[in-house]
């Protein structure tokens, strides 16, 4: 067996470098097997509890595999504590709350991961995606018209500021 991806126990057993794991786990999430991501995932984290990374990705296959949203955003959060700076992790931690049911919630964090990183694509569409729209305020003229984008993003600031 090749020594970079295997290191030997002095039981005799085998052990698979974490980083295997966790980049095999991450393309079965790509290609929507979750069940069987989750088990590379957990076994990366197994091997190093601290690593974000694997932290991060393990929430979103428990989400995805099991629908456990508690445990799921709990270790998505978790990661984006550790390494804030890192976008995938709150585009992760959006999509727990989103796959949760909890809309709002993960507008939020969205919108506060806009805020902190820019416009970056990613997050646009992550909010896209999350983002029912609201009926148009004047809906005798277009969406993208001036009136209607600036009242409806006066109705937004004004419910945003209701929830707080």
């Amino acid at each position: 067996m090749n020594s970079e991806f295997a290191t030997e126990r002095t039981k005799g057993t085998v052990q698979l470098d974490p980083m295997v794991d966790f980049k095999k786990g991450l393309e079965l999430l790509r290609n929507e097997y979750p069940q069987r991501a989750l088990r590379r995932l957990q076994r990366a984290f197994e091997s190093d509890k601290h690593n974000a990374y694997y932290i991060s990705f393990l929430g979103l296959s428990i989400s995805r595999a099991q629908r456990k949203w508690e445990q799921a955003s709990e270790l998505c959060e978790i990661a984006v504590q550790l390494k804030p700076t890192e976008i995938q992790f709150h585009l992760n931690l959006g999509e727990v709350y989103a796959a949760a049911g909890l809309r709002e919630k993960a507008l939020d964090k969205l919108d506060e991961a806009l805020k902190l990183f820019g416009k970056d694509a990613r997050l646009k569409r992550a909010r896209s995606k999350v983002e029912n729209r609201r009926a148009l305020l004047l809906p005798f003229i277009s969406r993208e018209h001036f009136m209607n984008r600036k009242l409806g993003k006066l109705r937004h600031g004004i419910i945003k500021s209701w929830n707080k």
